[in-house]
């Protein structure tokens, strides 16, 4: 039996009862401006008898994609800015992200990498990029871990994965790797036997950061692929983007996140979304945001809880912009805010003493 293969134009949206004819011709010019692929493992998950399918919304185009605002940014959070040699972005002083590729499995339609990704993106590093990359890495003994990006690192082969791990192998200063990925979610069959074992090295420990914004995306192929990874000894977090009509409620963000703990997933990241051109239609306020982690906070476990953070646009790194729970008062004490909205006054340090 024939695989069914990945969908990447329009008229392939058509075909698998994604799109109504008549948005053909106006989302041929969404896809000439932005990559288009849905998996067949994603385009299995859609209900294309809801208009409003949370799978749907992130990966099937929308000619809002067109509408750009004054404040977007073809680079939203600020790479350039901190890429000492191609491929590497410097931000942070004991980390650096190594993007290999610029190919993913699905586009998001929400990327705030869509500038750089797919067909007409940056592609794939080189050899002589990659020996660039590594050189700057071993020059710089405070670099602890290394954050492999893009794109989706697991698009690359066991082989090519292998390759990348070994030479950081012999960095003895990098202690952690992490791959940023979706793949156990929209391609769970390619987590396999051979992509696990090239995940691993001696001496590194291996994280990989799920990206994951709806429990339906959690079904039963992505949950065994989580699970081969964890047995083998790969730790596995979470990141999501705080989407608008997607998982911008409390239970269905609840919903998510116990899903990510049920399957041994530490809920890491939950991001504002970023100012990258034609989203728009995806972001939602901070202040809405608050509201919505807050929400969580005292309603599930706290295994559950996700940091909500900001990349400051300009590529000036991430903020953590949860809502505070304490305000101090006028004589030194502090109003603390329980998970019901309820004010309580805690005492300041008593004075005097040893």
């Amino acid at each position: 039996m024939t695989r069914p293969e990945t969908i990447k134009t329009p008229e392939a949206l058509l075909e698998a009862g994604l799109i109504k004819a008549e948005a053909l011709e106006e989302l041929r010019a969404v896809t000439q401006r932005y990559a288009l692929a849905i998996t067949p493992t994603v385009a299995g998950l859609v209900d294309s008898r809801d208009p409003q399918d949370p799978i749907a919304l992130q990966f099937v185009p929308d000619t809002a994609e067109l509408v750009h605002l004054p404040e977007e940014r073809d680079d939203p959070i600020g790479d350039d800015a901190h890429s000492p040699v191609h491929g590497i972005v410097h931000r942070y002083p004991d980390r650096v992200l190594l993007k290999a590729v610029h190919v993913c499995p699905v586009y998001c339609r929400f990327c705030f990498r869509r500038e750089m990704v797919g067909p007409l993106g940056n592609g794939m590093m080189n050899p002589e990029e990659l020996d660039a990359a590594f050189d700057y890495i071993k020059a710089n003994p405070a670099i602890w871990e290394v954050i492999l990006t893009g794109g989706d690192p697991l698009v690359l082969s066991p082989r090519r994965l292998s390759d990348l791990m070994k030479r950081l192998k012999d960095i003895a200063h990098v202690k952690i790797v992490r791959f940023h990925t979706r793949v156990p979610v929209v391609d769970p069959d390619r987590v396999d036997g051979p992509l696990i074992e090239a995940l691993k090295a001696s001496g590194k420990t291996t994280y990989v950061a799920l990206h994951a914004n709806h429990a339906r995306e959690l079904g039963q192929e992505a949950r065994s692929a989580c699970a081969r990874l964890i047995d083998a000894g790969i730790a596995m977090v979470s990141q999501t983007v705080l989407l608008k009509g997607i998982n911008d409620d409390p239970a269905v963000l609840a919903e998510l996140m116990r899903a990510f703990v049920e399957n041994r997933i530490k809920p890491y990241y939950l991001h504002h979304p970023d100012l990258a051109p034609g989203t728009s239609h995806f972001r939602l306020t901070i202040e809405e945001g608050q509201r919505i982690v807050s929400a969580l906070r005292g309603h599930v476990s706290g295994l559950c809880q996700p940091t909500y953070v900001l990349d400051i646009p300009g590529g000036h790194g991430k903020a953590t912009i949860g809502r505070n729970a304490t305000e101090k008062t006028r004589d030194g004490c502090y109003s603390v805010s329980d998970f019901n909205g309820n004010d309580h006054i805690y005492p300041p340090p008593a004075s005097g003493g040893d």
